[in-house]
C-alpha cells in the first residue's frame, strides 16, 4: 500500500469516526506523558460542566504531526488539541485553527497580562492569537555549586564576561579529562538560546531569508565555538555520554544547559552526597541576564469544530492556576501563568526559581513553518564549526545559504501575496 493510499484510508476512517460521534462529545488530542496526566484532570471538568463528555485521544509525539495533517486532509480534526509551539505557524498557515483573540477578550479566566510575554507571543501569528499556552519550556544553567565555589566563585555568572572567567577557572581546576560545560553536539538548543540573546532577528525579509551573517549571530556562534576551542566543552554528542546525571555528579562537567524536567531527574538520580551540590541559574547574556528559548505547548481549537463553546470552556478550565499546579505536580511541566508560580508548592522550590526568572526573558523562535527544518541545519553547521571543520565566518555564510534554500517556497508565496495586494490596490 502506498503512502498516499494509507493517508487517504486513514483520513476516511477519521471522517467516519467523526460522523458517528455523540453530540455532547468533545474530542481532545494530547501528546506524550501530558496526555496521560491530563486524564486525571478531566473528571472534574465533566462534573462542573454537565452534559459535556471529553473524549481524550492520547498520541505519541513521534506520530502526532503526521496524524494532525492527515486529519486536516480528511476533514476530521479534533475540537481541541495540544500543539507544540513550533507547530502553530504551520497549522495557522493552513487556516485550520480558530482565532482565539475575541474569546480571550471576553474571558476573565485567561488574562494575557498574567502570562509570560515571550510564551504568549509564540501563539501570535501576524497579530492573530491561535493558542493559549498550556505549559512552558525554556533552557537555563544547571551547575555544580561546590565546584564553582572551589574555583573561587560564590555566585553563578550573569554575563558572558563573567561566564568566560568561570569557564576558564573550572577547566583549570578540572584538568585534562574533565570539562567546564557540556554542550552536546546533537542539540541545537544551546546555540539557539545564545542566538536569541542578540538584537538582530534570525530571519529577515518577513521570514523569507536567513540573517545568520549578522554581527549578532556571528558573535553568538563565535562564543559557542570558543567553548570547544578552549577545551571548556568536550567535543561529544549526548550519545557519547554514558549517563548525563552520573557524569554531572562525578564532576565530568560543572555546567549543563537543560530544561525543567531535569529538576526531578537530578533530584532522583544524583547520589545522596551530591544532593545539595547543585542549583539552577538563568543563562548569562552578552551584557547581563540573557534570553532563552520560549518553548512548550499550547491549547488550540480547530476551525471545523462544531463544539467551539465547549472547547473554550475546557481551555479555560485547564488554564486555571490551581489546575495548572495540579498538572505540574503530575508532569513536572512549568505553568505559563505568573499567578500559578505564586502558589506554595512552586514558590517554595529553590530549583524552579531560576526558571521563573528565565521565563521573563524567554523569546520565541522565528514563527515560520520551516523553523524545525532550520533548527536541524543550525545544529549541523554549528557542529562543523565546533569541530574546527569550518570557520565561524564560513559557517554563518553556509547557514544562510542552506536556510535561504529552505525558505525558497516561502519567498515565492510572500511575493505572490504582495503582488495580489498591489493589484487589489490599483
Amino acid at each position: 500500500m502506498t503512502v498516499r493510499v494509507r493517508l487517504l484510508a486513514t483520513a476516511l476512517a477519521l471522517m467516519l469516526c467523526a460522523c458517528s460521534r455523540p453530540q455532547n462529545e468533545l474530542t481532545f488530542w494530547a501528546m506524550g506523558r501530558e496526555s496521560e496526566a491530563v486524564a486525571g484532570l478531566l473528571p472534574e471538568f465533566e462534573r462542573t460542566h454537565p452534559g459535556v463528555h471529553v473524549s481524550l485521544h492520547q498520541l505519541p509525539w513521534t506520530g502526532a504531526h503526521a496524524k494532525l495533517l492527515t486529519a486536516f486532509v480528511g476533514g476530521a480534526t479534533p475540537d481541541v488539541a495540544q500543539l507544540g509551539n513550533t507547530w502553530i505557524p504551520e497549522l495557522a498557515e493552513l487556516h485550520v485553527l480558530e482565532p482565539l483573540g475575541p474569546r480571550v477578550q471576553q474571558s476573565a479566566a485567561v488574562p494575557p497580562s498574567d502570562y509570560f510575554d515571550g510564551i504568549w507571543n509564540t501563539n501570535l501569528i501576524d497579530g492573530v492569537l491561535y493558542g493559549v499556552p498550556w505549559y512552558v519550556d525554556t533552557r537555563l544553567l544547571f551547575y555544580r555549586t561546590d565546584l564553582l565555589k572551589k574555583a573561587g566563585f560564590d555566585a553563578p555568572p550573569e554575563n558572558w564576561r563573567e561566564w568566560r572567567r568561570t569557564l576558564a577557572a573550572l577547566k583549570e581546576q578540572a584538568g585534562a579529562q574533565r570539562f567546564s560545560i557540556l554542550l552536546p553536539l546533537n542539540e541545537f538548543e544551546p546555540l539557539t538560546a545564545l542566538a536569541l540573546q542578540q538584537r538582530e532577528p534570525l530571519l529577515r525579509e518577513g521570514g523569507g531569508r536567513g540573517n545568520f551573517d549578522s554581527p549578532g549571530f556571528r558573535k553568538a556562534l563565535g562564543f559557542y565555538v570558543e567553548m570547544f576551542d578552549r577545551g571548556w566543552a568536550p567535543v561529544v554528542s549526548e550519545a557519547q555520554i554514558s549517563n548525563v546525571w552520573d557524569e554531572f555528579g562525578r564532576g565530568y562537567f560543572a555546567y549543563y544547559i537543560s530544561g525543567p524536567w531535569n529538576i526531578a531527574e537530578f533530584r532522583r538520580r544524583l547520589p545522596p552526597e551530591r544532593s545539595h551540590d547543585w542549583m539552577t541559574a538563568p543563562l548569562p547574556g552578552p551584557d547581563g541576564p540573557g534570553a532563552s528559548i520560549a518553548g512548550g505547548s499550547s491549547l488550540v481549537i480547530f476551525a471545523a469544530s462544531h463544539r467551539k463553546e465547549q472547547a473554550w470552556q475546557l481551555i479555560e478550565y485547564l488554564s486555571r492556576p490551581e489546575v495548572q499546579e495540579r498538572f505540574r505536580a503530575l508532569t513536572g511541566d512549568l505553568p505559563p501563568r505568573r499567578s500559578a508560580w505564586n502558589l506554595p508548592a512552586l514558590a517554595a522550590d529553590p530549583y524552579a526559581r531560576a526558571f521563573r526568572q528565565q521565563l521573563e526573558l524567554a523569546k520565541p523562535a522565528p514563527k515560520v513553518p520551516e523553523w524545525e527544518h532550520i533548527e536541524d541545519e543550525l545544529r549541523l553547521v554549528g557542529e562543523l564549526a565546533a569541530t574546527g571543520q569550518i570557520t565561524v565566518e564560513r559557517a554563518a555564510r553556509e547557514l544562510n545559504q542552506r536556510v535561504d534554500a529552505i525558505l525558497e517556497k516561502r519567498r515565492w508565496m510572500l511575493a505572490r501575496a504582495a503582488s495580489r495586494h498591489m493589484r487589489a490596490g490599483e
